[in-house]
């Protein structure tokens, strides 16, 4: 699994032991039973949303699973306990002048403005993960083929397009800025850096963006994915079909692309309006 997953899960398991540290228990893993997990899901439901405790009950199976693989106990306390329903929440999205706004409030006389301008301008124009942003290397741009290569889930790699604005601010960042950085060793091939020259954190794009947003005082709550729902949402109403959105978004199923299928309502009677043989517009013709 990625560094990430890898991470979540175990911080998950860390949620659970100081759950029994701290609720007078004071048992160990191989203590507890089944109304102990019950009790410590209960407690997380009321400030944590159903996707995240289903990861949460995952994990804990997963590693239950190993306990009983290896013979530290016999039986799973997990294997009974039910995933929570989950409604298929509708991302939130920025509207194209939003992003304009906010792009536009990025102070470019500075070197971390010209930066955050080829950080918003590929979030929004390629689509990524924040974890692909920050691990995009220079070796991964092939701007002579108009593509760049990103490492999604699981080490899988995919070419995505790029837009000429894109390409450009990415040049002129790489080119007349990251050109004159003292650059970590083992940061050398990393697009994007700090001021020290060492490859961004998740949480620096998380701070970027989130500053912008303030400042440009969009209400919605924005972060760097955002971009990324916003990227699948404007190709879709664009007239984009699923198959490529997928593709360049680097989803397994074509299930997970299909939230993005909440275009407007005078979107779909435009489509009807234009295609469908018994419409007023097509019997005219």
């Amino acid at each position: 699994m990625a560094q990430n997953t890898i991470s979540s899960y175990l911080f998950d398991v860390y949620k659970f032991q100081n759950f029994l540290k701290f609720q007078h228990k004071q048992i160990d893993f191989l203590q507890v039973n089944e109304s102990d997990v019950r009790e410590f899901i209960y407690s997380i439901s009321e400030f944590i949303a159903p996707s995240t405790q289903s990861r949460i009950i995952s994990g804990l199976k997963g590693f239950y699973d190993f306990l009983v693989l290896e013979k530290y106990i016999s039986q799973n306390p997990v294997l009974f306990i039910d995933i929570p329903k989950q409604g298929r929440k509708v991302p939130d999205f920025l509207a194209i002048e939003e992003i304009d706004k906010m792009i536009s409030n990025i102070n470019l006389s500075t070197d971390e403005g010209n930066r955050n301008k080829a950080i918003l301008e590929t979030l929004y124009g390629c689509g990524l993960r924040v974890s692909e942003l920050v691990d995009l290397k220079i070796s991964d741009l092939f701007f002579e083929e108009g593509f760049i290569r990103v490492t999604g889930k699981g080490s899988k790699q995919r070419f995505i397009p790029i837009a000429n604005q894109t390409i450009k601010w990415i040049c002129i960042y790489k080119d007349e800025i990251r050109n004159h950085l003292k650059i970590d060793s083992k940061d050398e091939d990393v697009l994007f850096l700090n001021r020290r020259g060492k490859q961004l954190t998740r949480a620096m794009i998380f701070t970027i963006v989130k500053d912008l947003a303030s400042l440009s005082n969009i209400q919605k709550k924005v972060s760097p994915h955002t971009f990324r729902h916003s990227f699948a949402t404007h190709l879709l109403e664009n007239g984009a079909d699923l198959r490529s959105i997928q593709a360049m978004l680097g989803h397994e199923s074509i299930t997970t692309t299909e939230i993005y299928m909440h275009v407007d309502r005078s979107r779909l009677k435009e489509v009807i309006d234009q295609h469908h043989p018994w419409s007023d517009l097509n019997k005219k013709k």
